[in-house]
Formats: structure tokens, C-alpha cells, sequence
């Protein structure tokens, strides 16, 4: 046997690259990230759904703990919204740690397409099913929430405000929320890989998330969640503009987490991809 309790680190690289107590080396997780887009691919789609809707419903357990702890608090008190961003990074922490399939992150699979080891094809069948499954499940569980009776009080009224202020958010400004948002969800998806323990992966998906929701940026499969439950809570919000929101945040995500990260890391370590 080897000394590496953590052979993964190794994935291509030299047993001196790392000791056993050592997180992964940026140019390891690099090869990691897109060994892990090769097999997200290969996913057969039923299985690949189910993970989808579980991470919907996971994002969504995230944004509704987000809506409970912003009940009764000012939205532009600072320490406020960093509370809420460690409460909503609950979502991540069961996608990644319980295991499930997230759009957003999925964005990294771009290293994978770009060394040609899946095809457009391939990528775009998964962001398709997987972005489909995110909404039934966040969908799902805010439809629930209508039926719990947690939204007729203060966390209704809550709830119904966030839904507002997303639809009002002008086209330009939600898609570049979304970039900037879809690069902190990436970068804390890139941190886990670095992780050798379910705890480390915790604590490198806290500060990322918690930054992200703490500035106000914008991730579509929570605004998945947020808008239905904002009509569950009796919001007026117009269609138009929730369709509006998703579509630029949507765009803005793909462009934060495949530019932003995947395609700048694919092009920083090129060597550690290839080897």
C-alpha cells in the first residue's frame, strides 16, 4: 500500500505532490474537476434527473432557511445578510456532501468539452436535464411550503418581498449578478475538491456561498424556489418578470461559472489537464 490514504490527489501527479494531511494542489483539482465532468456526463438521464430534482430541493431548503432568519431583519444590515448567507449555504452543503445533480456548478463541466473529452453534445444534454430537474425540485418544495402554513405569517411577508425585489431587478443588472454569483458557487464547488474530509468540504462551501448571498448576487435554481414561494405567500409579481430574472440570471451563471472559473483555470493549468 501506498502512504496516501487520499489516492485522489494523485490523479496524474508524482507521490511527492502532496502528504496525507495536504488539501489538493490547485493543478490537481483542475484534473479532478474534469474527470468528474467525464462521468457527470456519462450519467444515464433517469438517474441523472433524480439528482437534479434532489438538488433543486436542496437549493431550496437553503432559500427557504435564507427567508426564515431575513424575517424580521433589515435586508440592508450587513451582518444580517451574512447570517443569512451561512444559513443558505445549506443548500450546497447537502448537494455536494449528500450527493446530488446543480446546474450552476455543472457549469465547470466546460473544462471537460474543451479538451474534447465530452462532446457539445453531451454537455449540453446534462445542463438541459439537469437545469429541467432543478426546477421540478425547487418547484416541488416551495409548493409544499404553500401547503405547510409557514408562509401565512411574518415569513410570508418575507417571502413575497424577495420575489418583488428580484422581479424588479433590471435584465443588465440580474445577468451580471449572475455572473459574479455563478463564480463563487463554482470557485466553492473547485474548494471541495481540495478537501480531504466531509468537514472540509463544509467549511469550503460556507465562505464562498455565505459571500455570494451577503452581496446580494443571483443564482437561478434558488430564484427558482424564491419566485413560487413568493406567489405562495401572496406576492404580486408578474410572470414576465420572474421569467425575465431567470433567463439573464441563467445566462449570467453559465458566463461567471464557465468563463469566469472553468474556462480560466482549464487555460492556467493546461498541462495538469492534458498529462
Amino acid at each position: 500500500m501506498t502512504r496516501d490514504k487520499h489516492p485522489r490527489c494523485h490523479y496524474h501527479f508524482g507521490m511527492d505532490d502532496s502528504t496525507d494531511s495536504d488539501a489538493c494542489k490547485p493543478q490537481q483539482i483542475a484534473a479532478l474537476i474534469e474527470t468528474s465532468g467525464v462521468a457527470k456526463a456519462a450519467l444515464p438521464a433517469a438517474q441523472m434527473l433524480v439528482l437534479a430534482i434532489l438538488a433543486g430541493a436542496f437549493i431550496g431548503f437553503g432559500a427557504a432557511a435564507y427567508t426564515m432568519v431575513m424575517t424580521g431583519m433589515d435586508p440592508a444590515h450587513g451582518p444580517s445578510r451574512m447570517l443569512g448567507g451561512l444559513v443558505f449555504s445549506l443548500g450546497l452543503i447537502l448537494v455536494i456532501v449528500g450527493g446530488a445533480e446543480l446546474f450552476t456548478g455543472n457549469a465547470l463541466m466546460v473544462m471537460a468539452a474543451v479538451d474534447r473529452k465530452i462532446t457539445l453534445r453531451q454537455l449540453l444534454r446534462n445542463w438541459a436535464i439537469v437545469y429541467a430537474g432543478n426546477l421540478v425540485g425547487a418547484v416541488g418544495l416551495a409548493i409544499a411550503f404553500g401547503f405547510s402554513g409557514l408562509l401565512d405569517g411574518p415569513m410570508g411577508v418575507t417571502a413575497a418581498k424577495i420575489a418583488a425585489a428580484k422581479a424588479a431587478l433590471p435584465p443588465v443588472e440580474a445577468f451580471v449578478r449572475g455572473a459574479l454569483c455563478n463564480m463563487l458557487v463554482c470557485l466553492a464547488v473547485w474548494l471541495t475538491f481540495a478537501a480531504r474530509s466531509a468537514t472540509g468540504k463544509i467549511f469550503a462551501i460556507l465562505w464562498p456561498i455565505t459571500g455570494f448571498v451577503m452581496l446580494g448576487l443571483e443564482h437561478s435554481v434558488a430564484n427558482m424556489f424564491f419566485f413560487p414561494q413568493g406567489w405562495a405567500a401572496g406576492a404580486a409579481v408578474a410572470s414576465g418578470g420572474a421569467l425575465s430574472n431567470m433567463l439573464w440570471v441563467t445566462l449570467g451563471n453559465i458566463l461567471g461559472g464557465a468563463g469566469g472559473v472553468a474556462l480560466a483555470y482549464r487555460f492556467s493549468y493546461p498541462g495538469a489537464i492534458r498529462a
